[in-house]
């Protein structure tokens, strides 16, 4: 259920809940797997920052619970796997990216999730008036599709928030052509296609293409 209070503060959002009919065209709740040994060791071993995100792509000790094979046999088919954590407190859409091959977020703690659809964006622009705000509640898992355009997760409360990221193998590690991009702008690493908000002044001065327009929009906590 959606916090009363994350509501009242966010007169400018309409949150919705990944189990709602809504969230299908985004991705679906994964159900028929265990998260448990990696969900108990973010809860024991990973830090919240005192400012803005960590991220790291792949954690060996994520990467040695039983859920890693599982996931590579059922879910991505045989592909290899990197599982890591994105651990922060972002409040700020920032960005949307889009990868080729499902990302699964697990969510540590509740959190909130900005999502946009690829086949939205016109000419490499998106309208953040288009994004749709979606409560994760602690310890669900959910898949978001190829086409669904994500960033950081939200917080939903002052400590922060804690989040598992699955994708395969070698997503978001540096381009070995970082200056050319093979003549597409919106290339920003290993299987990491970006559209920038222009005011997130970081990934202007790392070369993100400025794609969305309108509001940065903000998650407010108080």
């Amino acid at each position: 259920m959606i916090p009363e209070k994350l509501i009242r503060q966010n007169r400018h959002l309409s949150f919705k809940d990944v189990h709602e009919a809504s969230f299908r065209i985004y991705g679906a709740v994964v159900t028929d797997y265990d998260f448990t040994e990696a969900l108990d060791y973010m809860v024991r071993e990973t830090p919240i920052p005192e400012e803005g995100n960590i991220y790291r792509a792949s954690v060996t000790e994520l990467e040695q619970t039983p859920v890693k094979e599982r996931l590579e046999k059922g879910f991505y088919g045989e592909m290899p796997i990197q599982i890591g954590y994105c651990n922060g407190r972002n409040s700020t859409l920032n960005g949307l990216e889009y990868h080729l091959g499902s990302e699964i977020d697990v969510a540590v703690t509740d959190l909130v999730l900005l999502l946009g659809r690829l086949q939205e964006a016109v000419e490499g622009r998106y309208r953040s008036e288009d994004v749709e705000a979606f409560f994760v509640p602690q310890g669900t898992a959910v898949q978001l599709y190829e086409t669904t355009l994500h960033f950081s997760p939200c917080k939903v409360s002052p400590e922060g928030f804690k989040c598992i990221v699955i994708l395969p193998r070698g997503t978001n590690e540096s381009l070995e052509n970082g200056k050319t991009r093979y003549g597409n702008k919106y290339l920003f690493a290993r299987n990491k296609w970006l559209l920038a908000h222009p005011d997130r002044k970081p990934l202007m001065e790392k070369g993100a293409w400025p794609g969305i327009v309108g509001v940065n929009i903000e998650v407010k906590i108080k």
